[in-house]
């Protein structure tokens, strides 16, 4: 599949930047989730979740990008996330462009680590939502660096206050942060030129 000029420039940066996985990579459960891009005529947009409400789920009504947890029938994680976005939102990202992955992010909070894999729409998709998905929505990438929208923001997670960084998509919209904003700073740094050195596999909270 042909891509556009963007998406070759950032499949680029991402093989230059991405380290050799460990042998072993620790004890934390493994999950994937995609980074999907679109091109517009005003730039580059990314997809979001906001997952639905669940007690069970510790990310429940967060904002983040779709994925979840390894199956043990799915081959690799690059096979979970593409599973998973089928699932929670639609798209069969095997008629998308696959870009490249970045460092995992290990969770500091949850004792989880997360890969993500990237890819560039080349045509239109319908969104189809599961269950476990409240709302998915796209978002400009520079808009979502506005200063203005970069805050410190506080957090109840298994009875403890936390403080993070984190990003106000709009006054209707939960903030973004933890591993996502991780997962997002890190492609952001990777495509803004900011990250063109070798980046450790597995990046902390």
């Amino acid at each position: 599949m042909e891509r556009p000029a963007p998406f070759a420039r950032i499949s680029h940066r991402l093989s230059r930047a991405q380290s050799t996985p460990p042998h072993n990579p620790g004890p934390q459960r493994p999950a994937a989730v995609a980074l999907i891009l679109r091109e517009t005529g005003n730039g580059m947009e990314l997809l979001f979740i906001e997952r639905a409400h669940h007690p069970d789920d510790p990310w429940s009504g967060n904002i983040g990008l779709p994925g979840g947890r390894m199956d043990p029938t799915d081959a690799d994680l690059r096979t979970t996330a593409e599973r998973e976005t089928r699932e929670e939102v639609g798209i069969d990202l095997q008629g998308a462009g696959y870009l490249g992955r970045l460092s995992d992010v290990v969770g500091h909070n949850l004792p989880v680590r997360v890969a993500c894999f990237v890819y560039g729409l080349t045509s239109a998709m319908r969104l189809s939502l599961s269950d476990e998905v409240h709302d998915a929505f796209w978002f400009d990438m520079e808009e979502l660096w506005a200063p203005e929208r970069q805050v410190m923001a506080s957090f109840s997670f298994d009875g403890r206050t936390l403080e993070a960084p984190a990003i106000r998509l709009g006054p209707h919209r939960p903030v973004l942060w933890g591993i996502t904003y991780r997962l997002v700073s890190q492609f952001r740094q990777l495509t803004t030129g900011e990250g063109d050195g070798v980046i450790p596999y597995e990046l902390a909270l």
